[in-house]
């Protein structure tokens, strides 16, 4: 699995003004308090699926250094451990993911160089490659997150539950396999 970057809104400074609930209102032109009870929907729903999320003490942040982040991460074979921790840090402990300083500490708590991550994060390192992610995930159709795509050909918008998200890649492995023959536990292939 290889996470994309994709930003939710790139015009964000890198520290909003406002809480989330604050900023959800404004964007969905709702009221602060159906923001925060949307918020206390999403909590619970995380909780029942064991995450644990904050969503209170949440700091809203331009994500673009998170994003130029992961690819640093992913050069060095910890993009998975990267983005957990960047996630951890948002939705459970309140982090500025916006504030570079912030972002190099996350870097070595999963193990990268964080000179590296500061030499990264004051240079344009991996700018054009969040921005090539972004323009590829329009041109795949999605308009938000999570958006998951598979062999680049299906695309799940939405959280969704488990049997779509295994619909969807049973549809693609069809359509990739049509002779019906999936791989075994030692790559050997066996009728589906």
């Amino acid at each position: 699995m290889v996470w994309r970057s994709f930003e939710l809104d790139g015009s964000a400074p890198a520290r909003p003004a406002g809480s989330l609930d604050e900023l959800l209102a404004t964007k969905y032109g709702m009221t602060v308090e159906q923001a925060r009870a949307a918020n206390a929907r999403m909590v619970a729903l995380a909780a029942a699926e064991g995450l644990e999320y904050h969503l209170a003490s949440a700091r809203p942040a331009n994500t673009f250094d998170a994003h130029r982040l992961l690819h640093l991460a992913a050069a060095h074979g910890l993009q998975g451990a990267a983005k957990e921790r960047l996630f951890r840090a948002y939705f459970t402990e309140g982090e500025a993911v916006g504030d570079r300083e912030v972002l190099i500490r996350l870097a070595g708590d999963v193990g990268l160089p964080p000179a590296e991550a500061r030499a990264a994060l004051q240079s344009p390192a991996y700018a054009e490659e969040v921005r090539a992610d972004e323009e590829d995930a329009v041109a795949l159709g999605a308009q938000g997150v999570p958006f998951f795509v598979i062999d680049r050909a299906y695309g799940v918008s939405g959280a969704q539950p488990a049997d779509v998200l295994l619909g969807a890649l049973q549809q693609a492995w069809g359509a990739a396999h049509p002779e019906g023959v999936v791989p075994g536990p030692r790559g050997d292939n066996r009728p589906a």
